[in-house]
């Protein structure tokens, strides 16, 4: 009976092995479950530091053309959410991202890629900025990898439109969340 149990044990062990999928994640060392005053946007009342995270993705779909990262906040007090960061038309053969590209002075976002307009009315990263008093915000980041090499829109464009021309051209997504609050 025990070496029953052992052979089985040893078996689901190995065909797990075997059969386990890797999916696709996204990682970073710079954010864990909350965000800090590394990232806390730099305006609107909030002094912090206004760097975007390094972000790392690994087990792309097959026939993935290029990426696309989002930030999106849905606790906004906005009735549709507050776009934080979003940048597109990364190449393919890209699976990260260096601390502080979504800075656009410093050109550190791979070549190609485009980073549009926030709701902070700015381009590049624009970080976590809830209202005082307004409790905790989740802060949803985003990589999509996209069955297109180009989005076909420029660094001007709204993030709704992004959006919506994400979700026509999205293979699959892997996010992390990291969640702020301002004290009052």
């Amino acid at each position: 009976m025990k070496k029953t149990n052992l052979i089985l044990i040893l078996s689901l062990m190995f065909s797990t092995a075997i059969f386990a999928q890797k999916t696709f994640s996204l990682s970073s060392n710079d954010l864990g479950g909350e965000a800090t005053k590394t990232q806390e946007f730099n305006g609107f009342g909030c002094s912090g530091d206004n760097q975007s995270p390094q972000l790392f993705w690994e087990n792309a779909p097959e026939g993935t053309k290029s990426f696309a990262i989002t930030m999106y906040d849905p606790d906004a007090p906005t009735g549709s959410g507050f776009w934080h960061w979003v940048v597109f038309d990364i190449p393919a053969n890209v699976n990260e991202l260096a601390t502080n590209a979504g800075n656009v002075e410093l050109n550190l976002i791979p070549k190609g890629a485009i980073q549009s307009i926030t709701d902070h009315g700015i381009k590049g990263f624009g970080g976590p900025c809830p209202p005082k008093g307004h409790g905790i915000h989740q802060y949803i980041i985003t990589v999509h990898a996209l069955k297109t090499d180009k989005l076909g829109l420029d660094e001007n464009i709204n993030p709704a439109i992004v959006g919506f021309n994400l979700w026509n051209q999205t293979l699959a997504k892997a996010s992390i969340v990291a969640y702020y609050k301002r004290e009052k």
